[in-house]
């Protein structure tokens, strides 16, 4: 409920405290407590107080009655014994009535009092000092009856209104806009009429109520930013941030990211400047309705002004802007919250770290990021280092060749170190990890190094999975080294009952690689007695090497045969392939039988 402002007036006129001989406190400004009662007056009624007349006054019945007058609107007001000790917290009473004092001292004439106060100046007013105006109760229940009941009327609530003949004024406003169960059309249509009332005058705080009132409901939205734009285009500077925020809120939880980035850009054409708080819902608006561009646009203005909301917002601004794929953006967010000591929450961080690692060119801030990662969270953050070492392992696509491959040794040896990172102080590494600097190096051909890390993940306890050896013999198979790659899966075989098809798929095209076709037609069977099925691709490529480079097209039906049996079946490419080298084989054999006959 709207409180009146409470303010001090002089209770006694000049003339009146001359008489009681008090002219020491001629120019003294009288405190009418808070709470009226025999702790608060008693102090007031000693023959040694020259309050005693004052304090008789206000201990009165019809005092009392003022008071309860003034104060009817305040129920949220909490009740203390103490005065008010501040300009700002004293009652100025306009309606004062003559009574009888039961003092020896004579009788006081409160008519000449009053005659007085009125004659004063409102400039003798403190800077927040406000006249309480006396309300037409029975006009405001008319009012309050016609904006709760609109829905059931035959005409307009302007013309209603018109004949109830009002006088508005704050105060009257104020009660309208804070009761409750009044639509927020109707308070809009009530806004509106009351514009075109000359005695009205619209404040600050009228406004808030209007905006809060209607946004609770969260209906006619764009009316009420209709109506406010037209109030703040008119009346500079009645706006404030905090109102224009409270319908941006509203237009983010209704999904009207467009609309709410309107009245982002109308700041400045109503005289507002943006707070922190209007990025981060302009942001979730646009965001919301994956408008990404316009919220790093937004974004880019907040960091600009160098200007976060607190802890929980920045993290939820960070999150939004990585699942819009704007990494960078959220990054330089994260920067400037740390320079601010602002801590994020330990999800929005690892959701950066993740998109940062998704590009090449930003798993490095990355890198950086997992340096500063709280040691309590750093056990349970496996996630996080998992991304930065596949992030940093694939990290090879810059311009120019000789650079790519630059980059990515770098890449592969920040991987390795931030492996060994994690084993000396966590999260401990698992398959995966291993599995993935293995694989890495092997690509480029430092066999030494992924045997070293296969000793060390042996070392702790885990065991190399078949992909492991998989890659190891990629490595070796890739530079020729075929023996290694023999001994690689020996080692495979004794660890594991059952290989996957890839492990012999790399051997066998290791083999082809070297042309030694028997040796990948014996490993080929060998698959069988180990339980590898052979599947159709494998034997696509190896009828095809046979064929192509060997001419081998006698081997390669034996196979085409195989694989009837197993039920497989060759593309018809490859048949039509084998059909043809057989063919120029029996040309070749016929045309060398006609040479030797002649």
């Amino acid at each position: 409920m709207w409180r009146p402002a409470v303010l001090a007036r002089k209770a006694f006129s000049r003339k009146f405290i001359a008489n009681q001989s008090f002219s020491g406190f001629k120019n003294h400004t009288f405190i009418l407590p808070q709470v009226l009662n025999n702790q608060t007056i008693a102090p007031l009624n000693s023959a040694e107080s020259p309050f005693r007349y004052y304090s008789h006054w206000v201990s009165s019945k019809s005092c009392l009655h003022e008071t309860k007058r003034l104060f009817s609107s305040s129920d949220s007001e909490s009740v203390g014994s103490e005065p008010i000790k501040n300009d700002k917290d004293t009652v100025f009473i306009d309606n004062l009535e003559t009574v009888s004092s039961e003092s020896n001292e004579g009788s006081i004439v409160f008519d000449e009092i009053k005659d007085s106060i009125a004659a004063e100046k409102i400039s003798d007013f403190g800077e927040n000092e406000v006249v309480v105006e006396e309300l037409d109760l029975e006009k405001l229940e008319s009012v309050l009856s016609l904006l709760q009941s609109s829905g059931n009327l035959d005409r307009s609530i302007e013309s209603s209104l018109e004949e109830i003949e009002l006088s508005l004024n704050e105060e009257f406003v104020v009660r309208v806009l804070e009761t409750p169960y009044v639509p927020g059309e109707n308070l809009i249509s009530f806004f509106k009429w009351g514009l075109k009332k000359p005695e009205f005058s619209v404040t600050k705080k009228v406004v808030e109520l209007l905006v809060t009132a209607v946004c609770i409901e969260g209906r006619n939205v764009y009316a009420l930013w209709g109506l406010v734009k037209e109030v703040g285009e008119k009346e500079k500077g009645i706006l404030s941030a905090e109102i224009l925020n409270e319908l941006i809120a509203l237009l983010s939880r209704l999904g009207k990211g467009k609309a709410a980035f309107e009245i982002f850009n109308k700041f400045g054409e109503l005289d507002c400047v943006p707070n922190a708080d209007t990025y981060y819902f302009t942001i979730e608006a646009l965001c919301r309705r994956s408008i990404y561009d316009w919220a790093s646009t937004v974004c880019e203005k907040m960091l600009n002004a160098d200007m976060l909301p607190g802890a929980e917002k920045v993290g939820k601004i960070v999150s939004l802007l990585c699942k819009g794929n704007k990494s960078k953006d959220a990054h330089l967010v994260y920067l400037l919250a740390k320079e601010k000591n602002i801590y994020l929450p330990v999800s929005s961080i690892k959701l950066l770290i993740s998109s940062l690692c998704r590009k090449d060119e930003s798993v490095r801030f990355a890198l950086e990021m997992l340096e500063e990662f709280p040691k309590e969270e750093r056990k349970r953050a496996i996630k996080s280092f998992s991304s930065v070492i596949q992030g940093l392992c694939r990290a090879k696509d810059v311009t120019g060749e000789k650079q790519s491959r630059s980059y990515c040794s770098e890449g592969i040896e920040d991987a390795k170190n931030l492996l060994l990172k994690m084993i000396d102080a966590g999260p401990p590494p698992g398959n995966a990890v291993f599995n993935t600097v293995i694989n890495a190096l092997s690509k480029s051909g430092e066999m030494g190094e992924a045997k070293k890390l296969l000793n060390v993940m042996e070392g702790r306890g885990l065991k190399p999975d078949v992909y492991t050896y998989s890659v190891i013999m990629s490595g070796y198979t890739k530079g020729g080294e075929m023996d290694e790659a023999c001994k690689v899966l020996d080692a495979a075989k004794k660890k594991h009952a059952k290989l996957s098809p890839v492990t012999y798929h790399t051997v066998i095209r290791g083999y082809c690689k070297l042309e030694q076709y028997e040796k990948a037609v014996e490993l080929l069977g060998e698959m069988k007695e180990y339980g590898v099925q052979p599947n159709a691709d494998e034997y696509n490529k190896l009828i095809q090497s046979l064929c192509l480079k060997a001419l081998d097209w006698t081997t390669a039906e034996k196979l085409l045969e195989e694989m009837k049996e197993n039920g497989l079946h060759l593309n018809a490419i490859t048949k039509g392939l084998v059909r043809a080298v057989k063919e120029l084989e029996h040309e070749e054999v016929g045309t060398n039988e006609v040479i030797a006959a002649a």
